[in-house]
């Protein structure tokens, strides 16, 4: 069976349906705000956010199906001439209140210029303001148990490959730790079937909710004060640093003219930077800085 980009979209939705359902369960009080957009050259999306929640500060689940023209820069970057494009995709990220709780961002997207251009891309990773062990290696092997199933080396090639992407390069230190990353997936590089990598994209997005479930509820009665607040705003700020800087999805978004607001979601709701900032010898804060590193096993 032929896998529409109609099919593709259409099951994307349903995905974020599930998504923003268990994540207003998860918090118990916030909802989500949906806004409709249409994109000025072609197709339009749906941004749903929630703000000010019990554990949810702020967060965004949004959905796109988008067509028009590929911008020269665009073109370029992906090596292609043709110009007619089609992407949809969902998108996430949430920023927790409580500092124990960690910063969770997740994409899937399908891009399409032809029969013969195609692929999916994606992935999770999560962003701890403090890290600690048992929830790395939880959400660690979470990721490799989607992977396993769909193909053998699908996790050690994407955590590499997410090492690699979230590594914020002024700092020489990785954004959090990691997850799995993956880009310009085809049957050719995979050995699967498009339906196969469709499915894997598919079973990735709904490992989402029963994975941060789980992260949310180790750690959101956890006490904090004012040290760990000024702590995960500074970790915030790295945040903001590397989508600014280095996101390409976020530079997508821009050149083809995609709508502000949902591609900034992203963004905290505050966020702070220090002056050559150093923390205390011995503190949790610099241990989690020691741990913000590529190549980092958490499945031992």
């Amino acid at each position: 069976m032929q896998i529409t980009k109609e099919h593709i979209a259409q099951t994307y939705q349903t995905i974020q349906d599930e998504i923003t359902k268990g994540l207003e369960a998860l918090d118990g009080k916030s909802k989500f705000a949906e806004e409709l957009w249409e994109r000025e050259g072609g197709g339009g999306g749906r941004t749903r956010i929630i703000q000010d929640g019990n554990i949810l500060e702020k967060g965004g689940v949004n959905f796109s199906a988008v067509h028009g023209k590929l911008p020269e820069p665009i073109k370029k970057s992906f090596g292609v001439d043709e110009e007619d494009f089609f992407a949809t995709g969902v998108s996430i990220v949430i920023h927790p209140n409580n500092p124990w709780v960690p910063i969770i961002h997740m994409n899937i997207r399908y891009f399409e210029l032809n029969d013969q251009v195609r692929w999916f891309g994606g992935g999770i990773d999560l962003t701890p303001h403090y890290v600690q062990h048992d929830d790395a290696r939880f959400f660690h092997q979470m990721m490799k148990n989607v992977c396993d199933q769909h193909h053998p080396n699908f996790y050690s090639d994407f955590k590499t490959w997410a090492d690699n992407y979230f590594y914020i390069k002024h700092r020489q230190e990785t954004r959090g730790i990691g997850g799995v990353f993956y880009d310009k997936l085809t049957p050719e590089k995979t050995g699967l079937t498009f339906e196969d990598i469709f499915n894997f994209s598919c079973d990735l997005g709904r490992t989402f909710v029963p994975t941060y479930t789980e992260l949310v509820n180790r750690n959101r009665d956890k006490a904090y004060g004012e040290r760990e607040k000024n702590w995960q705003g500074l970790r915030r700020g790295r945040y903001v640093e590397f989508n600014l800087v280095y996101d390409s999805g976020t530079r997508f978004g821009l050149e083809t003219n995609g709508r502000i607001e949902s591609i900034l979601m992203s963004l905290p709701a505050q966020a702070n930077w220090a002056y050559d900032f150093h923390p205390e010898k011995g503190s949790l804060e610099e241990e989690t800085l020691s741990l913000l590193k590529k190549e980092i096993n958490w499945t031992i």
